[in-house]
């Protein structure tokens, strides 16, 4: 028995160790340059000792291969072969001009044991082309202004607590301090419901929103990157990436919210009105079930990413003290013209604002990965490599971002690179912080409002600096998709 034993575990070894030599040489059989992976992850990072976050990490592959000349590169998970197009003409190819080939993100979404992963950003095919062209009337410019006069009620909580660390001379946790905010704004516009993020400590809203975003434990998020690089095994086994509490709090919300409005005729103007009002124009109507996990997305794109955006551009003003009064200048010129009001027209009007906006979105991209999948085998005719169905293209965006030869001196903060001028001649799918083609994130316009009416207020009342209780230089959190630092960023505040 022992024999019988001994001889299988030693086949099994054998066969296990020919399997991994084939499938690691998989990019090179293709003439595709690749990183030499080590067994068992890959090139995946020790997942209990990471050096780096994920968008450093896929900035450093981009650099490396950038470096080398190459327009492409592959890379491991496990025994998985995934594509990093390098080149910005092979970037296009894949987002934009051959998109039918690349029209899913290739992430986790398991519907049966993860309802709420049935959302816009995950799901693909034929299924993502039906929703995304039912929920494209939510975000037009006229929707956005609709919803205009509800966002800007939320301000009033957050000045309230800016004014009391000015009078107690206590520095700011601005990314705590406008992730409240953010939470409000998307409680109200989504969901029509107040989450009071400021008056009440554990706010339901708020409370969800960290839980997700913030997993209390290592292995929670270990779990989310498994999701993340086996979605299919993770389907299998039945993985729930959202907590359950968090998946029945949000269903429950918007399920008693819907009820509650067809029941008594309340109508409001939000985007769970506005999802709801599609029914009764006569287009095909969505289920229960999606509208939460809709509603779950919109809470999603809305709380971490706008709030993270926000800080670091407070942060960066922080320190240029000379740009955040241009801004300051700015808003108070545009107000002026517009009789003093807050409107949706002041705030498109500022110019030096957007600059600023889009040079924070350069440096912290909040998404660093932009995640495709080949549905159909593809022949991508700059490198000349076929990329084979069902395999993981990966776009470093951090990369991008942060590379000299399209942003000179990258890790300057520098709006002037976003002028009318300058902006013309960023080079095509370089700058991505929402992505790009037909998958462009559809709250674009709804987080520039957001990120513009927190600003134009902060800024206007307000001068921020940088406190010494910051850790400079930012370190990053290593276990989030979101970009995040590990620390709270801390701000000195006056007011004006």
């Amino acid at each position: 028995m022992a024999f019988v034993v001994s001889v299988f575990l030693t086949l099994f070894v054998i066969v296990t160790t020919i399997y991994f030599k084939w499938m690691y040489s998989y990019w090179k059989r293709r003439n595709v340059p690749q990183l030499p992976p080590s067994f068992p992850l890959g090139n995946v990072e020790n997942p209990f000792n990471r050096k780096f976050s994920h968008g450093e990490w896929f900035a450093l592959v981009y650099k490396t291969f950038k470096e080398r000349g190459a327009k492409h590169a592959g890379i491991y998970f496990i025994a998985s072969p995934n594509y990093v197009p390098i080149a910005p003409e092979v970037i296009k190819n894949i987002m934009q001009k051959d998109f039918s080939h690349f029209v899913e993100r290739g992430l986790y979404c398991n519907e049966t044991d993860d309802p709420l992963s049935g959302n816009l950003f995950l799901i693909g095919g034929q299924r993502w082309r039906n929703l995304r062209t039912k929920l494209t009337p939510t975000f037009t410019s006229g929707k956005m202004k609709m919803m205009f006069e509800t966002l800007v009620e939320c301000i009033n909580p957050m000045d309230a607590a800016i004014t009391s660390y000015c009078i107690s001379k206590e520095p700011v946790d601005i990314k705590d301090t406008l992730a409240r905010f953010t939470t409000d704004v998307i409680g109200s516009c989504a969901f029509g419901l107040e989450c009071n993020s400021f008056k009440t400590a554990d706010a339901a809203f708020r409370n969800h929103g960290q839980r997700i975003f913030s997993p209390e434990t290592k292995v929670k998020a270990l779990i989310g990157l498994f999701a993340l690089i086996s979605p299919k095994w993770a389907n299998r086994l039945g993985v729930s990436v959202f907590p359950k509490e968090s998946s029945s709090f949000f269903f429950n919300v918007v399920k008693d919210t819907v009820n509650y409005r067809r029941e008594s005729g309340v109508h409001r103007k939000d985007m769970l009105q506005i999802v709801m009002d599609l029914q009764e124009a006569g287009v095909e109507s969505l289920t229960i079930e999606e509208i939460a996990a809709q509603a779950f997305v919109f809470f999603l794109a809305g709380f971490e990413t706008s709030s993270t955006t926000m800080t670091f551009c407070l942060y960066e003003l922080g320190i240029n003290s000379d740009l955040q009064e241009k801004v300051r200048e700015e808003i108070n010129r545009v107000l002026e013209q517009h009789d003093g009001k807050l409107t949706y027209e002041a705030i498109m009007d500022m110019k030096y604002m957007t600059q600023v906006i889009d040079e924070t979105l350069r440096k912290y991209p909040p998404g660093t990965l932009l995640p495709r999948k080949c549905v159909d085998d593809y022949f991508e005719p700059i490198t000349g490599v076929t990329i084979e169905k069902g395999t993981k293209v990966l776009i470093p965006v951090l990369g991008l971002h942060m590379d000299p030869e399209y942003f000179p001196d990258p890790e300057k903060f520098d709006p002037d690179r976003f002028s009318e001028e300058n902006k013309r001649n960023i080079v095509p799918f370089t700058y991505m912080p929402f992505g790009e083609g037909p998958r462009i994130c559809i709250g674009m316009r709804f987080g520039m409002m957001q990120i513009k009416v927190g600003l134009t207020h902060l800024l206007k009342h307000y001068s921020f600096a940088v406190s010494s209780k910051t850790n400079i230089p930012l370190t990053w959190d290593k276990y989030s998709f979101i970009i995040s630092t590990e620390d709270p960023i801390w701000l000195d505040v006056r007011k004006l």
